[in-house]
């Protein structure tokens, strides 16, 4: 069984942050932003949500504000091992429940777009339009040539 709670302290984000994306390369296998997220995820206005297996860290969510409606996923990621138990759900259903009572219409995240074949990010796409979110917008070089950004918004009721 595992539970979801807030993690606050930007050591304890940073860790868990860390030691989830290294264990993930096939999704965060660069190293330059593996380091970047690690650090930024100490921000004290981003709110992470993090999954446990008993006290180890299994998965985590970083939640960013950019306006009084909108909330953007910056980063998710659960144990390969943890995969289709229901934890990125309740991940994201953490952070809807929070945005709610916050009085925020809109979540967003961006993912790899499928003109860029790859089957990690396809399941990826997959689990955001299972939780509801709709794609917006192609951004091609958002983060380079390479990686085309596909922009997902959810509206929350």
């Amino acid at each position: 069984m595992f539970t979801i709670r807030q993690v606050d302290k930007p050591i304890e984000k940073s860790s868990i942050c860390g030691s989830i994306l290294y264990a993930l390369p096939d999704w965060f296998g660069n190293e330059e932003t593996n380091k970047n997220s690690i650090q930024k995820v100490k921000e004290p206005d981003d709110i992470m949500f993090g999954a446990f297996d008993d006290n180890k860290a299994v998965g985590f969510v970083v939640l960013v504000k950019h306006y009084e409606c909108t909330r953007e996923i910056a980063l998710m990621g659960v144990l390969a091992e943890y995969h289709r138990k229901g934890i990125g759900r309740s991940l994201v259903a953490g952070c809807e429940e929070l945005c709610r009572k916050d009085g925020v219409k809109f979540l967003t995240v961006k993912t790899l777009d499928s003109s860029r074949e790859c089957g990690y990010y396809a399941r990826t796409r997959r689990f955001y339009e299972s939780m509801g979110f709709m794609p917006l917008e192609v951004l091609p070089k958002h983060w380079d040539e390479e990686n085309p950004c596909l922009f997902l918004v959810k509206y929350l009721s």
